[in-house]
């Protein structure tokens, strides 16, 4: 008996199965669809939602060549057919024929836009499949004629001979047909008046942003009611940042509203619409105690902000297709701490700044431009680090290179520990030593796992 077994073919995403058939005196089994053991041969996860089965009276009986705005696998349960598949989507594979004599041992997996078409070589043949959208009435998509000179089936019955619909039998040739138009994603954007959500808008310029004003993540009954059925990749770059704010009794609830409460109402509704979920992160969820985080480091978060990210991470995470973009010290248009320095060397004041805690700055862009790579190539689900390039250093540091850039000098910035700077204020717990492991190599985000941005609240004087 052969083992299960996924081959790839001339036309790219169609797939050839080999199922193992299980026969006795009473008949056989087999397995026509096992999530875990095809998906982890390359089988795509394209969640079916609707079984169909086609039966066919007579050998020759012939049906298709229809590209239907679907994925399926087909198969048979009883009987063979002759299985003729012609790709019939833009682009250079446009009119690519593959063709497989499917029995109880074989399944096909086919993309939407490839058309699907057989020859019943049996009586009684039942021909399965599963599609991964529901049958709607009106749908429009390309056919192609069974005759199709370029395409040139060799049916095994002649078509003179073969059992056609008058509808099939009127279908145009690959001149006429209008190629399956390969849908780019539809994106939409949450949070795209901040930092990190501008950034996203230059870099996927087709994307559809929505503010918090236009659409509050935080309130249920606003997310349900929102149309997602026009939205394929969800980016959320909405987030409360405001760390220290955290710490307090309004503070805590805001903090586990926006980075928890409702980046599970989010992930909850990805999963309902299949969806691909983007959620930045943040440095925040560690502790601090590794000289450098790395993806695969548990979370430990110390403070409330953290712990609300963290509780957001691990909601993400149960989406099939996520990205969690983990990030630190986010730079972008709007204040920051780069900007206020500036300010504040330009108005000649002399601050103290926290040189205690260290990390890497993240220009808004080059986060963008992670989400934006990490969707284009289809990166592995996961978690991400991703910062820009340079030294890890302390805010004094940034600080002290900002003034020097300014035409002051950087002695005029005197570094203080966390707690002289708090000087008995409320203040969120940083993880002290917290740069990320550097993922500005645009080769590791095409197969790692993937990540999530939080600004940092600057720590100097004169930004209270």
């Amino acid at each position: 008996m052969a083992e299960l077994s996924v081959e790839t073919t001339a036309i790219p995403g169609l797939l050839v199965l080999r199922l193992p058939v299980h026969g006795d005196a009473r008949g056989w089994f087999k397995e026509s669809w096992q999530r875990a053991k095809m998906t982890a041969l390359g089988l795509p996860d394209f969640g079916p939602v609707q079984h169909n089965v086609s039966y066919n009276d007579s050998a020759g009986a012939t049906r298709g060549i229809h590209a239907e705005p679907w994925d399926k696998l087909v198969s048979v349960v009883t009987g063979r057919v002759f299985g003729a598949w012609v790709d019939l989507r833009e682009g250079e594979g446009f009119g690519t024929t593959v063709t497989v004599e499917v029995d109880p041992g074989v399944a096909v997996f086919v993309p939407r836009g490839v058309g699907n078409s057989y020859q019943a070589l049996e009586d009684g043949t039942a021909y399965s499949y599963l599609v991964n959208a529901h049958w709607q009435p009106g749908l429009t998509y390309p056919a192609l004629a069974l005759d199709d000179p370029d395409a040139a089936i060799a049916w095994p019955i002649p078509l003179e001979r073969a059992e056609i619909s008058d509808k099939d039998r009127g279908n145009p040739t690959l001149a006429g047909v209008t190629p399956f138009a390969r849908a780019a994603q539809r994106v939409l954007v949450l949070g795209a008046h901040g930092q990190v959500g501008r950034a996203l808008m230059r870099a996927l310029p087709d994307a559809r942003g929505l503010t918090r004003a236009e659409l509050d993540i935080s309130d249920p009954t606003a997310v349900e009611a929102f149309d997602w059925l026009g939205v394929d990749v969800v980016v959320n770059a909405a987030a409360m940042t405001a760390v220290d704010h955290a710490e307090s009794e309004p503070g805590r609830r805001e903090a586990w509203a926006a980075n928890a409460t409702a980046v599970a109402r989010l992930a909850a509704l990805a999963v309902r619409h299949d969806l691909t979920l983007v959620h930045v992160s943040s440095d925040y969820v560690f502790d601090g105690t590794a000289e450098v985080h790395d993806e695969e480091e548990g979370l430990a978060p110390l403070g409330v902000y953290g712990q609300s990210k963290a509780a957001g991470d691990l909601a993400v995470s149960v989406v099939p297709r996520h990205y969690v973009l983990r990030t630190s010290w986010v730079i972008g248009d709007g204040a920051n701490f780069v900007d206020t320095m500036a300010r504040l060397a330009d108005e000649g004041v002399s601050p103290r700044v926290v040189d205690d805690q260290h990390g890497r700055l993240t220009f808004a862009d080059d986060l963008a431009g992670a989400v934006a790579h990490l969707l284009e190539v289809g990166a592995p689900a996961g978690t991400y680090d991703v910062t820009s390039g340079g030294a890890s250093r302390s805010w004094a540091d940034v600080a002290k290179a900002v003034f020097e850039l300014r035409g002051r000098s950087g002695s005029e910035v005197t570094g203080v520990s966390t707690a002289e700077y708090a000087d008995g204020r409320p203040m969120a717990p940083p993880p002290p030593q917290h740069p990320l492991a550097r993922q500005d190599r645009r080769h590791r985000l095409g197969a790692g796992r993937p990540g999530r941005e939080a600004s940092r609240a600057p720590r100097a004087v004169g930004l209270r």
